[in-house]
């Protein structure tokens, strides 16, 4: 989901309204049936097949008995999701099954579903935009977890909801970074700001400044990429954010972490010591259309619960799309 908030409000027959909200306390939403997200749906789907039928096989008997909730907790852990969501799975289903008198295997998978979407539920949450101008995100991963190409899947969503983007190469250390956000610019006919040499901290503090004074709704910030074990690159990141604030006082406004859904418990890690250092408002899972388990989600959401705004699937621009708790949960367990 994306909210766009508008920050001049024109005639009540000129306001367009925005996307609706989502929180915690409310029910799952009901994403519209378009083409292209059935699409994506059916890729997500394939995905993570494997681990949908790891748990879906658990079910298969006739009988609910402590050997279906061992094999569970195999499952379970199996697919990434973490020793404290799994315990928290299987012990909401066993309450489910005595409170309910439960005794078909398919029943507690229908449960099961209701379980891992009221775990997901709190990571749904929408990127808001248009409460500041611009609204400033800075983008942070490691090497390799599709941080910029995230950037330029974004930057073309973003786009499609009527925002203005401006983009800033603040990768500096990586080889061709540059010329690889360059590419995602026109291929999305943005403009970008990019130094060749300069210092990171230096071309996120004119980004910031040129957003400003050109209107832009967006200011997207590529960052190099860093393992959390590099402490002092990730003093780099925390400098990063203190220029910003230098330029914007209320900046930056979103801190992105784009994490590969294939890394498993690592990506719990990195969500953890990105958290502690920069404070993160929410994540990207990317690469869920190879070997992915999927079950990490359920793990941060235990364990860290950052907002995962957008999951991609694909390397096509229309295939980085919001996350629904219930469709996820739908595609984990097939």
């Amino acid at each position: 989901m994306f909210s766009f908030f508008k920050k001049k409000i024109p005639s009540s027959a000129e306001v367009t309204p925005p996307v609706a909200v989502q929180t915690a306390s409310e029910p799952p939403s009901v994403v519209p049936e378009k083409p292209e997200r059935r699409s994506w749906l059916a890729k997500l789907k394939a995905g993570l097949g494997r681990t949908a039928s790891g748990i879906s096989s658990v079910f298969g008997g006739t009988s609910i008995d402590p050997a279906l909730y061992e094999e569970l907790e195999s499952a379970l852990l199996m697919a990434d999701a973490g020793v404290a969501a799994t315990q928290f799975l299987t012990d909401r289903l066993r309450q489910v099954a005595k409170s309910r008198r439960l005794s078909e295997p398919a029943a507690l998978k229908e449960a099961l579903l209701e379980a891992l979407t009221e775990l997901l539920l709190p990571l749904q949450k929408p990127l808001a935009v248009g409460q500041h101008q611009p609204t400033v995100v800075m983008v942070t991963g490691v090497n390799g977890a599709g941080k910029t190409t995230s950037i330029g899947k974004l930057t073309h969503h973003l786009a499609d909801h009527g925002a203005t983007v401006l983009l800033a190469a603040a990768d500096t250390f990586r080889a061709a970074a540059r010329e690889q956000l360059g590419i995602w610019a026109d291929r999305n006919t943005v403009e970008i700001i990019s130094q060749d040499g300069a210092d990171p901290a230096a071309v996120s503090f004119d980004a910031v400044s040129a957003g400003k004074a050109r209107g832009r709704d967006v200011v997207l910030i590529d960052t190099a990429g860093r393992l959390p074990t590099q402490l002092h690159l990730m003093e780099e990141l925390k400098k990063i954010k203190r220029v910003i604030q230098k330029a914007d006082a209320s900046a930056p406004h979103e801190i992105l972490l784009v994490i590969d859904g294939n890394t498993g418990q690592n990506a719990l890690t990195q969500v953890k010591a990105f958290d502690d250092a920069l404070g993160l408002t929410g994540l990207i899972v990317t690469k869920l259309d190879g070997t992915a388990k999927g079950g990490v989600l359920a793990a941060i959401a235990r364990e860290r619960p950052v907002p995962v705004y957008f999951i991609g699937v694909g390397e096509q621009l229309d295939e980085l799309q919001t996350f629904d708790a219930r469709e996820f949960a739908q595609a984990l367990l097939n």
